[in-house]
């Protein structure tokens, strides 16, 4: 991996009141995305209008498919060609694209996929894809799904999974809303020369020598093969060896996937980020990700007015879990207040993670709108009661 500068002619440095969708794009562009394919569905369309005038204007290619499977293996293409990609996608359409991302995780295709959820079949905001983000494929596989909460986020975390995309050679989705992915907020972008931007590492061996699927640690991620030459390489979802030679045999797939899964799951610490507010002395505290951190922030602060000592602990990505940041905090407070807008998902690996220290409680709205801040609130209170 090399870490190099953005590009002045891809980033637009100043202050802006901007659409969420348009804000992720604009993350993308700045992280040197090259190649975009997409198929229209609400409520990313936006990402896909933006794209399309955006890359050609800095030497980008943006392809309309004819459905998200195509845009998926688009991209997996894309990829493999030494290209930064990314498609965006409603929940839907992420339904169609799990047999690409499959392919993408065991042929460790860097790729980013934004997925803008909404209720099913409505264009309302919802949560519900929360473990189909981590377990939608088939396979063993780890993924990585980072949290934007805000616009300004949606453009600070599209760079954010861009590094990690080609850090670990891995998918990395975006996790946005109806609600964010709508709305306009300031956004302010930096200089170029603020951006630092991950580039996968290509292997100086020769094609005699190469391994496409050999690392140099069992965790580690393979050297790229550049394109055209004559590394010839064999990119299979069959089982393959370290030469990517398609082979059934039981000691190269386990060693195989060891690998694959634990590039993600040894590096949790690295990969995992967190922030806190008003925890220091909190004898409660909320638990959340997303465009619910704003009402529960807002929600802890009214319970502090009433006496009640809460404090948030803001997960920026879900998977791979933040299990530190999530046990530390269990061992603190008598209470975890779970967020989310959907029937209870992530409340479960909460409640793994917290292993009995303290009380895990949900608080769930499937309504198509995120909480209130005294929808928190009074839940909190009967909670506590």
């Amino acid at each position: 991996m090399s870490i190099v500068k953005a590009s002045e002619n891809r980033v637009m440095t100043g202050v802006h009141f901007m659409l969420g969708n348009y804000a992720l794009v604009e993350g993308a562009v700045s992280a040197g995305c090259e190649f975009f394919a997409g198929y229209p569905i609400t409520p990313a369309n936006e990402i896909s209008e933006r794209m399309s005038q955006r890359l050609p204007q800095v030497g980008g290619k943006f392809v309309q498919a004819e459905d998200e499977l195509c845009s998926i293996f688009a991209l997996a293409g894309a990829s493999l060609a030494g290209a930064k990609v990314m498609t965006a996608t409603a929940s839907a359409g992420y339904n169609y694209m799990q047999e690409g991302l499959g392919y993408c995780y065991t042929v460790e295709a860097p790729i980013v996929v934004a997925d803008v959820m909404r209720t099913r079949g409505d264009n309302f905001a919802s949560y519900a894809d929360v473990y189909q983000m981590r377990y939608g494929c088939s396979g063993d596989y780890e993924a990585i799904v980072v949290c934007p909460s805000s616009v300004q986020e949606l453009y600070d975390y599209a760079i954010w999974a861009f590094n990690l995309a080609e850090e670990y050679r891995n998918p990395v989705i975006i996790m946005s809303e109806t609600t964010i992915a709508l709305m306009r907020e300031r956004l302010d972008i930096p200089k170029a020369s603020e951006i630092e931007l991950y580039n996968r590492k290509y292997t100086t061996k020769s094609p005699e020598d190469y391994l496409p699927f050999g690392a140099d640690t069992p965790y580690g991620c393979p050297d790229f093969a550049p394109l055209g030459k004559g590394y010839n390489t064999i990119y299979s979802l069959n089982p393959h060896n370290e030469y990517g030679s398609i082979d059934w045999n039981p000691d190269e797939f386990e060693r195989l996937y060891k690998r694959v899964c634990g590039k993600i799951s040894e590096n949790r610490d690295k990969i995992c980020r967190t922030e806190s507010f008003m925890m220091e002395d909190a004898e409660y505290a909320i638990v959340t990700y997303g465009s619910e951190v704003r009402p529960s922030i807002d929600a802890a602060k009214l319970a502090r007015e009433e006496g009640m000592k809460v404090g948030v602990l803001k997960l920026c990505n879900i998977w791979p879990v933040p299990e530190k940041a999530i046990a530390e905090v269990s061992k603190n407070v008598s209470k975890i207040f779970a967020v989310e807008m959907n029937m209870g998902k992530y409340v479960n690996e909460i409640s793994r993670v917290a292993a009995g220290r303290c009380e895990v409680l949900p608080i769930t709205k499937n309504r198509g709108l995120i909480h209130t801040s005294t929808e928190i609130l009074n839940a909190m209170k009967k909670g506590v009661c």
